[in-house]
């Protein structure tokens, strides 16, 4: 069992794998999923680390691994024993910057001292269960035949339930909508998800025509900082309501929306919200509010798989977003977490998050990547920028 959980050495990767890309909506193109990784090693040896994707068109972001450059100094010497204390010194740190950062040095740290019992992090976390349903999510298809063909296939493969990314136009997603429940409404549970891009108005319309279809829920229908709309919708329309989860972070913020009765269910990322730490604060607070928290897992393997723990961690969550197809999501993982014939995912095997990374595969498909030591006294980079 380590004991000495001081970190000593930063590794931070950008990685742009080579693999499938996609978009989730009309108008947008396809998106290059950056891979943020970082690699924490203690005084003794032992090794936590996460991941935090971000989105982009045209080329890989770098805005989360340029964010840690700034904080990895911060980490230098800080215990995993004392992550909660750590994470309220970044939360208050000088201005605004991108969340992925803060959110990935957390998990790491959880990461570790998880490992430093020997307990997987849903356990250590509480182990309320060691699987979940779960629904595909899925990008955007041409028409209405190819997510009717691809749901066929999902079906098959054991899937009791879909969420669509879809076109984001009423009628046409109302279109996929009602083919999808004439072909499997008997069999599947059907979300819709149109990326906050509707006005109230459209959002009514397609909402009471989603619960005449009994669809399970209705997700990001509005921006997510139109609270009022919202709590408007929710009082017009009884389909289940859910916020797209990508804007409202903190908890004072989701406290808020709850008050106000906003959603159905409240909706992050863990690798968005402040990590482990500031989820599992979102979590009590729909728990105590008698609500599910429904997390998002659109991101490679890490990021899923800490969102996952939480999930199984805790009883206030239904479902396990499964991003599909599954390579484009998979890259640089050992370990990968995939639903299996009977609808659920399960816990991964190892201790931590449970996820062995193919460390060669990372490095060389890194665009950037420098290093944090206490033998060294400034940052070493290495990498080259994406063309």
């Amino acid at each position: 069992m380590s004991t000495d959980l001081r970190i000593d050495r930063v590794r931070v990767y950008a990685v742009g794998p080579q693999a499938p890309r996609y978009a989730w909506a009309e108008g947008m193109n396809e998106q290059f999923m950056t891979n943020n990784i970082i690699r924490l090693s203690t005084r003794d040896g032992l090794e936590g680390f996460a991941a935090a994707a971000s989105f982009s068109e045209g080329g890989f972001d770098f805005s989360v691994v340029e964010t840690i450059r700034h904080l990895a100094p911060l980490v230098i010497g800080v215990s995993a024993h004392d992550r909660e204390a750590f994470w309220h010194r970044l939360r208050n740190y000088n201005i605004p910057q991108a969340p992925q950062a803060h959110s990935a040095i957390d998990i790491a740290l959880w990461d570790l001292a998880a490992k430093s019992v020997g307990l997987p992090l849903y356990r250590m976390l509480g182990g309320h269960r060691s699987r979940i349903l779960s629904y595909a999510s899925t990008p955007l298809l041409q028409d209405v035949e190819a997510y009717l063909a691809f749901m066929a296939d999902l079906h098959t493969a054991g899937f009791r339930a879909i969420k669509f990314h879809s076109w984001c136009r009423p009628r046409q997603d109302l279109a996929l909508a009602r083919a999808a429940h004439d072909r499997f409404g008997a069999r599947l549970a059907l979300m819709l998800d149109v990326e906050q891009r509707y006005t109230r108005e459209e959002a009514l319309s397609v909402a009471r025509a989603l619960e005449e279809l009994d669809f399970h829920w209705f997700e990001a229908p509005l921006i997510d900082t139109d609270l009022i709309g919202y709590r408007e919708l929710r009082r017009r329309a009884a389909v289940p309501i859910l916020p797209a989860g990508n804007w409202l972070l903190d908890s004072h913020l989701i406290g808020l929306g709850i008050g106000l009765d906003a959603w159905s269910s409240v909706r992050v990322d863990a690798t968005i919200a402040g990590g482990i730490t500031s989820t599992l604060k979102i979590m009590a607070l729909a728990e105590a509010a008698g609500m599910t928290c429904e997390l998002q897992c659109w991101g490679y393997t890490l990021t899923q798989a800490a969102n996952l723990h939480l999930m199984l961690a805790r009883p206030n969550c239904r479902y396990f977003e499964q991003p599909v197809p599954y390579a484009a999501f998979e890259a640089g993982s050992l370990d990968v977490i995939r639903t299996d014939a009977e609808g659920y995912v399960h816990a991964p095997p190892g201790d931590g998050l449970g996820i062995r990374l193919d460390w060669p595969e990372i490095e060389s498909a890194s665009l950037i990547s420098y290093e944090l030591s206490t033998s060294a006294d400034a940052v070493a980079i290495s990498g080259k920028m994406a063309r």
